[in-house]
């Protein structure tokens, strides 16, 4: 697989990235073509080459990357009319680098397997800049052979590679991940928006925070749109942040496991993607939230 031929399905913010990089250590590289795809013309000066038919492009490839937004997606292009499956090659590999829920990814995973290939999930945490950087975690469910197998392609991309379980469980560790970390996201900006509402200068909340228990990378991600506005911080939508919540509530829901903090998590991200949208703010970031809370 070191100079494997490799289709992927999503070049938006994460996806182009992780194809760049995949170009640019020398793979073969095929896209599908898609109207919320991220500008490809540096991807074809590079050499990859756009399909506009799925199964032409899983065809051509031995192995097939998903950088998608949900679980619809993901069974859409795999099992479809006109999907991936139709034409995938036995023998490939799919890797399913969505945000996806376990239960969905286990039905996906025993349709690849059933039609001759193999399967990992492989979620990602950091950003686009990491992505474009090659430096993203992975989180990959699946056989710890076929995960050797695939390194070197994933390593073209990916920083960390963590090994959490069988299938499923990436994304079930991504979904635990991303509670984790957009709730305390979600924290600080209801609590900026407090702040802010009792005279509280964002300068001197960041700087409280940061020299004792609210420091750390969520603070990190969103100190610079509560001090200049800036979003650059957390380039993450606020309607992909309530998507990853309420997978999390259903995963959590299916084991029962208590979720109440969950919840009210949800209930907030909810709660500031109604307020953009009525402002006309389409595609609003997670960082700001905090202003989308103030009264």
């Amino acid at each position: 697989m070191t100079s494997a031929r490799i289709g992927i399905f999503g070049i938006g913010l994460m996806g182009h990235g992780i194809a760049s990089n995949l170009v640019r250590k020398g793979h073969a590289l095929g896209f599908f073509e898609h109207p919320g795809n991220q500008p490809v013309d540096d991807l074809r000066a590079a050499g990859a080459q756009g399909f506009s038919d799925r199964r032409a492009l899983a065809a051509s490839a031995d192995i097939v990357i998903l950088v998608l937004t949900g679980s619809p997606q993901v069974e859409e292009v795999l099992t479809g009319p006109g999907g991936v499956l139709e034409t995938l090659r036995p023998g490939s590999l799919v890797i399913d680098c969505s945000t996806s829920l376990p239960d969905s990814t286990a039905r996906m995973a025993a349709a690849v397997q059933a039609a001759g290939s193999r399967f990992l999930d492989a979620p990602m945490t950091r950003t686009p800049k990491e992505a474009a950087e090659g430096r993203l975690n992975l989180l990959v469910g699946g056989d710890a052979a076929v995960l050797e197998s695939a390194r070197p392609v994933l390593a073209c991309f990916a920083e960390n590679i963590t090994h959490v379980g069988p299938v499923g469980a990436g994304h079930g560790m991504k979904l635990a991940h991303n509670f984790v970390s957009l709730g305390m996201v979600t924290l600080l900006a209801e609590a900026s928006a407090s702040a802010s509402g009792h005279g509280i200068t964002p300068e001197a909340f960041v700087e409280v925070l940061a020299k004792g228990g609210g420091g750390g990378i969520a603070l990190d991600r969103i100190k610079p749109f509560l001090l200049a506005g800036d979003t650059g911080g957390l380039k993450f939508s606020l309607a992909n942040a309530r998507k990853d919540l309420d997978y999390y509530g259903q995963m959590a829901a299916a084991s029962g496991a208590h979720r109440a903090v969950a919840e009210a998590v949800l209930e907030t991200l909810a709660l500031g993607l109604s307020r953009a949208e009525s402002r006309g703010q389409q595609g609003a970031l997670v960082p700001e939230l905090a202003g989308l809370l103030r009264a």
